[in-house]
């Protein structure tokens, strides 16, 4: 357009400098063909002239960046240019997913519905428009999720709900408008909002518009599936507690799944999926019955962490001793050790020594003790007694009970187990109403706090030539494992 214009232009100026040249010629009398071919010449050098002298200086003048079509939409529309709605086929099945028997067969008649969505019809079923998946981070919400799709061979739609948050009024509606449309196109389909928290908290005093409207988006796009069956909405989320009520109705995400931590034959399959490619020797149980409290993540990040020491230590496959090295990196995290002046070394390996006698002793299991780190195992119970709540006491003040005994001192070393006793203690009072009466106060727990102290020092007393001997074994290599002591006992006894 603008290049007619412009062409218009100049054949406007030389028209009308041909016109004023004839009527020149015209009003003068001179007008005959010579001279007036001797103008038009003149003319035509000099607007040559004219339209070189253009040219040039255009050319030697700086050319702003033409954006392509691709750029124009990014600056038309440039807070929506890092939200991509792009579908995935997931090649993830439950076959993949170890560990989750009972939320697999929750999901199934889901995978079932999205298959064969006439078989339900014929029999007026509607199944959940919305699935929410209740669980603790680690524990495999997403991979469940990418399971479901792959098992059921449809689009699977991801975004984390951060990526719904924006400081722009109305972009976190629209985004989640584009989001649903996109999915109902493709339908039957799999929408996964991860951290669906983070836009689903219930609306209060402190009003921010713009998550409310998202929010509010949401409740209605989850409202709208009659004219697009076959799209099903997964959220994700740790926080339950935290989402509106209007979300959570029947009709939205009106049912629950909830993911707990997995059990030990549940870490006994998750292990043999990271180990099936890896040289491996030795017992799963034994790693399994050590990881309690590890999710899914966990167990995969131990797995790896686990080949990373074999390969270091020079090894052609992966024991149990790469397992007990790693595990506590994976825990809290790679830490460089302090180094310990030698009379420092001694009240640690003294500190540890008792510990581990005064364990076994009661019966408190354990794998492995280390001079900075002890391995109590926790078993996987739902009821406990007094008597093994008050042995996992003593147990944590037998390091204390011994060095105060033998170096006639007391030391900072035992802040950590003092403190764990006493919320043990606090815990049988307060939860558990395991004191002189169903409802006690702090002065029982220390009370229990007191009592254990002093059966310990008992105990101590009754192990003194064990506690040494393990002492020893401690102060030369550093840890002491549950069958050194075992063969300390037959050696003395």
């Amino acid at each position: 357009m603008s290049k007619n214009k412009n062409s218009l232009i100049i054949i406007s100026i030389v028209a009308i400098l041909f016109m004023l040249l004839i009527w020149a010629g015209i009003k003068s009398g001179d007008l005959n063909a010579s001279v007036l071919m001797s103008q038009i010449i003149a003319v035509v050098i000099i607007f040559g002239f004219f339209i070189g002298f253009l040219l040039l200086l255009k050319k030697l003048a700086p050319q702003p960046q033409q954006p392509t079509q691709h750029v124009q939409v990014e600056m038309n529309t440039g807070i929506e240019k890092d939200f991509v709605i792009q579908p995935t086929t997931s090649n993830v099945t439950f076959k993949d997913v170890a560990g989750i028997s009972e939320v697999k067969e929750e999901l199934f008649e889901i995978v079932d519905f999205l298959k064969n969505p006439e078989k339900y019809r014929s029999f007026g079923i509607n199944l959940p428009k919305g699935v929410l998946l209740v669980g603790p981070p680690g524990v495999g919400k997403t991979l469940i999720a990418k399971a479901l799709a792959g098992e059921a061979g449809v689009p699977f739609f991801y975004q984390s709900g951060s990526s719904f948050v924006q400081m722009y009024v109305g972009v976190g509606a629209k985004r989640v408008r584009d989001l649903f449309s996109k999915a109902k196109a493709m339908a039957p389909s799999i929408i996964f909002i991860d951290e669906i928290d983070a836009i689903g908290k219930a609306r209060g005093n402190l009003r921010n518009d713009e998550r409310e409207a998202t929010l509010n988006q949401l409740l209605t796009e989850m409202d709208g599936f009659e004219g697009s069956e076959g799209v099903i909405v997964i959220g994700a989320t740790n926080k339950v507690e935290l989402l509106d009520e209007a979300l959570l109705r029947p009709g939205r995400f009106d049912r629950r799944v909830f993911v707990e931590l997995p059990g030990l034959q549940d870490r006994i399959a998750i292990l043999k999926v990271h180990l099936k490619d890896k040289p491996f020797k030795g017992n799963l149980e034994n790693i399994a019955k050590m990881t309690v409290g590890f999710s899914g993540a966990a167990l995969a990040s131990l797995v790896n962490e686990a080949s990373i020491h074999a390969l270091k230590q020079g090894k052609h496959f992966i024991d149990e001793e790469d397992f007990y090295a790693v595990k506590d990196k994976v825990i809290l995290g790679k830490k460089r050790l302090n180094t310990y002046s030698p009379k420092e070394k001694e009240i640690l390996s003294y500190y540890q020594a008792a510990k581990a006698v005064i364990a076994d002793w009661l019966g408190v299991d354990f794998e492995r003790i280390s001079l900075v780190k002890d391995d109590f195992k926790e078993e996987d119970k739902e009821i406990v007694s007094k008597t093994e709540i008050m042995s996992k006491i003593e147990t944590l003040l037998a390091g204390r009970v011994a060095v105060e005994e033998k170096f006639n001192e007391k030391y900072s070393n035992a802040h950590k187990d003092i403190k764990k006793a006493r919320e043990l203690a606090l815990l049988m009072i307060r939860e558990y109403g395991m004191g002189e009466s169903v409802v006690g106060d702090e002065s029982e727990a220390a009370k229990i706090l007191n009592d254990a102290y002093a059966e310990t020092k008992v105990l101590y007393n009754s192990n003194l030539d064990l506690i040494e001997k393990a002492y020893e074994k401690m102060l030369k290599d550093e840890v002491i494992h549950k069958e050194d002591l075992k063969k300390i006992k037959d050696e003395i006894f």
